[in-house]
């Protein structure tokens, strides 16, 4: 099997798109995010090298093909929903006319028109599947990847007790900058809300997880003093979940997620971007 980081990542591109196919085969109408990219490198782990943790503790494969989903959603293929991940009807053909990672990378890279060909197809005989591939690669005498943990977000609330939060922002400067098309209110809303002092996890319209602009710099700003562990969360704004930005910017995109090793900590959110960085 190559150890191409880029081919890895086509590969499991590829198991993304057989996944989701397979999902709406069984009538199952969204796919959680996370559980898609954790099913990917659950059947094709991370090499040593792609199990390095870049900042915020994002394994440097999994950050790849996160951003590489995105390429289904430019082509018009995928939508990220906050239900979850949904194939469109073309990314069902897709699935079905592209056999594997290298014709599916190709398609991706020119812009191919999907051929007319039954989404139907896709759970019958036919394109085989990036599994099936990695299966090959195996029997064809590549050293099978030594296993790891693969990295999912987890979408589901902590445990009840919450802690005091520690919130504070830096007060804003005498010169003022222009904050034409910022949002009203920006949240960080993950599993972690209710040790900022909020009722329940995961709900971007309680005060305690509000962040605040920052008039030196134009950067949404909220400080808050966490235990050690792993967690997820994104950013919403105006207080719903109409508008909310996950890892790397995406709207509706997979969750932002972080080992902290405890103490204080400051998000910053920058609306230019839509990214969240922490110090």
């Amino acid at each position: 099997m190559s150890t191409n980081p880029a081919d890895r990542t086509n590969l499991r591109l590829k198991i993304v798109l057989d996944t989701l196919a397979e999902a709406a085969a069984s009538g199952e109408a969204a796919m959680g995010g996370s559980a898609v990219l954790a099913q990917a490198i659950t059947q094709l782990p991370l090499n040593d090298a792609e199990s390095e943790l870049l900042a915020g503790g994002v394994p440097r494969g999994h950050k790849s093909l996160t951003t590489a989903t995105s390429k289904l959603v430019k082509a018009g293929w995928l939508v990220k929903k906050r239900g979850g991940w949904v194939l469109t009807d073309e990314g069902l053909r897709a699935a079905a006319a592209f056999p594997d990672a290298e014709s599916l990378t190709e398609a991706l890279q020119n812009g191919s028109p999907v051929p007319a060909v039954a989404a139907a197809a896709a759970n019958t005989s036919g394109p085989k599947s990036a599994v099936a591939q990695v299966e090959e690669s195996k029997q064809a005498g590549s050293r099978k990847p030594r296993a790891k943990k693969a990295v999912a977000a987890a979408a589901v609330p902590a445990g009840p007790a919450a802690t005091e939060p520690a919130v504070s922002t830096e007060p804003a400067a005498p010169a003022a900058v222009d904050t034409a098309g910022q949002p009203a209110a920006v949240a960080i809303a993950g599993d972690f809300s209710t040790k900022l002092g909020a009722p329940e996890n995961w709900q971007p319209h309680f005060d305690e997880v509000q962040m605040e602009l920052d008039q030196t710099d134009s950067l949404w700003k909220l400080t808050a003093e966490l235990p050690a562990g792993f967690y997820t969360y994104k950013v919403a704004l105006d207080r719903s979940w109409e508008e909310n930005y996950g890892a790397f910017g995406v709207r509706d995109g997979a969750n932002h997620e972080f080992h902290h090793d405890g103490g204080a900590l400051t998000f910053h959110y920058d609306h230019k971007t839509r990214d969240v960085s922490r110090v």
